[in-house]
């Protein structure tokens, strides 16, 4: 299904070829040999740099294997031209009938065209949004939650088992400054004035969270000692906004397969078992760390602790994993959790992070590393910062969260699918500027818009067509395609035989992002031929009085539409079958 899968296998059948004959030595390694479009479309279909990876160690002149390779290749008869170029490239040009095979093979799969399999059937785990449930989400937890849920529909669709999961950091201190904020607006339900002290959460979420703890206690816990309070108003506050939380990533799309605690690894002995795991590879000691880097403060004094030997694997310095007094660091949790989800057998682990976390992944890629032994990889991808704008002007704080703009600032002012697909604009560890008037705009230079309107575009030709015609999807892939001639149409139908490869290259990445940019691409080449049809009625997708030839165009359009329509599932898009 991946035309450029099939040239590479008939180039590394030619190269075997060649060993075979002499004109190249043996023992050479293919696995750097690819095939994929040339940077300059005007050079060609495809380009392999065969002969530049192998000329080294093979010992010969690039130009002098891509000349015998050329020759070769220049019997395929899918090949209308094989030219070399610069110092080795090997450049081809594809017969038309190659790419309307292609709309054949897309109609015949449907959606299922450009899956992969590269995931084969392996387990991942991802984990991602993990935001601290002390309020509403704010916008970069939106970026990362678009991002964490693109990746893994991504990796599903290219062959992965994937779970999506989310770690309540409910175990910190933090969670306890939420009761005490919690109390306030306890007191203030009850008519009392809230002391928001410095420190203290200030946001109106809060007032309803007070308003049910009165419902739920009454008066008891007027006037009494925080001890008695703070663990039930902890534990209620918590469970508050959590569900306020899965709310909102319901909003947004984003269902999660699995929540986990941290709160549920202390008095477990599952983070005292982590730790032991790693003392019995001699990786748990009693040692005093160096002086911090730069400028010592003046406070600081060597002092023995309990210390994770990271730097055997990968890692800058030793982590310590108990505090002074006894307790665990924060680290030691994260220690053991990423054991549970070691033991739960996944063969990789990925993790979002913002981009403040970026000092936190050298020191738990060594920890999965050691419990695993090196069998499970983690990947941690950084999520950097969202700006958002109004009027050219940076977008204000949101008053019921007190300090931020929330997840729900974002998806009531233009909706999940614009969200999502603007969040993926971009490059995950890339700043992203988000304007709300650009993002609103129906023009060309709006992606979302313009792919949306590129799929509503199709189906209105599909309706038009089907007043006349069965433009089921059997009947289109009875069409008789060499009247996808022009070089317009093969040009679209070129850019749809990509997307397998895109999948591919894509998901080996983790970078959804490139399937956004894909879809502008591919609306591109769609409106460009939509627009050629308005001054050529030979390229309108309907023709009056010659059904074969509709019935070719359509299958185009069609072919176009589960295309578009796959990736903006991808990306947790809906495709637009009009425009308002």
């Amino acid at each position: 299904m991946n035309v450029f899968n099939d040239l590479r296998a008939t180039v590394l059948a030619e190269l075997d070829a060649m060993v075979a004959e002499g004109t190249l030595p043996e023992g050479l390694d293919f696995g750097a040999v690819t095939v994929e479009p040339p940077r300059d479309p005007a050079h060609g279909d495809m380009a392999t740099n065969a002969a530049m990876v192998l000329a080294r160690p093979a010992g010969m002149a690039p130009r002098d294997i891509a000349g015998a390779l050329q020759a070769r290749l220049a019997r395929d008869a899918r090949l209308t031209a094989v030219e070399v170029a610069g110092p080795g490239f090997l450049n081809m040009r594809l017969d038309a009938a190659v790419w309307r095979e292609m709309l054949a093979r897309i109609l015949a799969a449907g959606p299922e065209f450009g899956r992969a399999q590269s995931g084969a059937g392996r387990r991942v785990n991802v984990e991602f949004v993990s935001a601290n449930p002390t309020g509403p989400m704010h916008v970069g937890h939106t970026r990362g939650a678009v991002f964490g849920d693109a990746l893994a529909r991504l990796l599903a669709f290219a062959g992965w088992e994937v779970t999506r999961e989310y770690y309540i950091n409910d175990g910190g201190a933090q969670v306890d400054v939420l009761a005490r904020s919690a109390y306030e607006r306890y007191r203030e339900a009850h008519g009392h004035a809230p002391a928001i002290a410095e420190g203290l959460y200030p946001g109106d979420y809060l007032i309803e969270v007070g308003e049910a703890l009165r419902a739920e206690y009454g008066p008891r816990y007027l006037d009494r000692p925080e001890a008695e309070w703070l663990g039930p108003f902890r534990d209620f506050a918590t469970k508050r906004m959590m569900t306020m939380i899965r709310a909102d990533l319901a909003a947004l799309g984003v269902e999660m397969d699995v929540y986990s605690s941290e709160k549920a690894l202390y008095g477990t002995g599952r983070i005292e078992s982590a730790i032991e795991t790693l003392r019995g590879m001699g990786l748990i000691y009693e040692g005093t760390l160096e002086p911090p880097k730069g400028k010592v403060p003046e406070d600081w004094e060597p002092r023995e602790q309990t210390l994770f030997r990271s730097t055997a694997h990968g890692d800058d310095v030793d982590r310590p994993v108990k505090k002074s007094d006894g307790g665990w660091t924060y680290f030691a949790p994260d220690i053991a959790y990423h054991h549970d989800k070691i033991e739960r057998g996944y063969d990789l682990l990925i993790d979002v992070f913002g981009a403040d976390h970026g000092g936190y992944v050298k020191r738990m890629k060594a920890a999965v590393s050691a419990l695993s032994q090196g069998r499970v990889p983690l990947e941690i991808r950084l999520v950097n910062l969202v700006r958002l704008f109004r009027n050219g002007e940076p977008f204000k704080m949101s008053k019921r969260a007190g300090t931020f703009v929330t997840l729900r600032d974002v998806v009531d002012q233009v909706g999940a699918d614009v969200t999502r697909f603007v969040m993926l604009t971009r490059k995950n560890d890339a700043p992203l500027d988000f304007d709300f008037d650009k993002v609103l705009e129906q023009s060309k230079d709006n992606p979302v818009f313009y792919v949306q309107y590129a799929h509503a575009r199709a189906c209105s030709a599909l309706r038009k067509a089907a007043q006349g015609l069965d433009v089921s999807d059997a009947a289109l892939a009875q069409a008789d395609l060499s009247h996808i001639a022009h070089p317009a149409e093969i040009a679209l139908a070129r850019k749809l035989a990509e997307w397998p490869r895109l999948v591919e290259v894509a998901s080996a990445a983790g970078e959804p992002h490139r399937v956004a940019l894909y879809l502008s691409e591919l609306a591109a080449e769609f409106h460009g031929l939509w627009n050629r049809g308005n001054e050529d009625p030979a390229l309108r997708f309907v023709q009056e009085d010659a059904p074969e030839a509709t019935l070719a165009k359509i299958a185009l359009v069609r072919a176009c539409a589960v295309v578009i329509s796959s990736a903006l599932a991808i990306l947790g898009v809906t495709p637009a079958e009009e425009m308002r």
